[in-house]
């Protein structure tokens, strides 16, 4: 800090202002614009007609590209739409607002209305699941997680798809279910929309399945929670030819009596095992 001095009247308070302003500046020389033969301009300096987020646009566009969206999509629309929401999570028709500030054209919401049928196609998105899968890398013995989560819409009537029902925000409007599959590292991979009023344990099943058609996997094998799968949901898996390992309440006493009647870890097939049941947390208690 540097005291400039004092003033006692308004000329003299400008004067220190204009000294003070040329402070930081000391000792460094003025970039000549050739504007010196320029008539002056009436009404005060030059207004900002646009302004662009150039190193933020350029990064999110450079990330998309290599992730394989742009090749996949093909759509200046969809990708509009994707970054808007990245960069502020808001409503379609507000995603034009947050495209006006980057600096960059946004298309006409009748556009993306017009879009939004394309984008929910099976097609559509089995692309990009595509390019997801290549980009974590899958193969033979890759880790994929899966949960839910629930969206709520700002309206009172349900549809027959957004319902309220059991709400992860403890909301009262309707909802739908989201089922996520991600890598172990938290990549996302597919994603599943259900009806609001749907169970969690009903998602499963058709999430994998979609998982398996969309990358042509011949067998998963499921480890879940016993909290995770019903009883229906079991009956599912062994119908869809699924292995699994659940983690059962059950006490070590019973997983012995499954054990001595010949409920012991089983080959179906070449290549196949099912461990049923197992327990959960509960290693250092199992019997040999």
């Amino acid at each position: 800090m540097e005291h400039i001095g004092s003033a006692h009247t308004q000329a003299e308070l400008e004067l220190l202002k204009a000294a003070a302003r040329q402070k930081p500046a000391a000792g460094q020389g003025e970039l000549d614009l050739g504007l010196s033969g320029l008539a002056p301009r009436q009404g005060g300096p030059l207004p900002i007609t646009s302004s662009r987020m150039g190193h933020l646009w350029d990064a999110l566009e450079h990330a998309y590209r290599v992730l394989g969206f742009e090749a996949a999509a093909g759509d200046p629309v969809f990708r509009g739409l994707v970054l808007a929401r990245i960069i502020e999570p808001t409503s379609k028709l507000d995603s034009a607002r947050v495209l006006e500030e980057v600096g960059v054209s946004a298309p006409a919401y009748r556009t993306v209305t017009r879009r939004l049928p394309v984008f929910a196609q099976e097609d559509f998105r089995r692309k990009l699941a595509a390019v997801c899968a290549r980009q974590a890398g899958l193969g033979p013995a890759s880790l994929v997680l899966y949960d839910v989560s629930t969206l709520y819409f700002e309206t009172d009537a349900g549809d027959g798809f957004r319902e309220p029902g059991f709400s992860k925000e403890r909301r009262l409007e309707p909802q739908i279910t989201i089922g996520l599959l991600t890598d172990h590292t938290g990549f996302p991979l597919m994603v599943e929309a259900f009806e609001g009023n749907k169970a969690e344990t009903l998602t499963m099943i058709p999430t994998i399945q979609a998982f398996m058609a969309a990358h042509g996997l011949p067998d998963v094998t499921i480890v879940a929670d016993a909290g995770m799968v019903s009883e229906a949901n079991k009956k599912a898996i062994e119908a869809a030819g699924l292995s699994f390992i659940i983690g059962s309440e059950d006490p070590p006493g019973a997983v012995r009596h499954h054990r001595l009647a010949g409920a012991t870890p089983r080959r179906r097939d070449p290549g196949r095992a099912r461990l049923y049941p197992a327990l959960a947390g509960r290693a250092d208690r199992c019997p040999p």
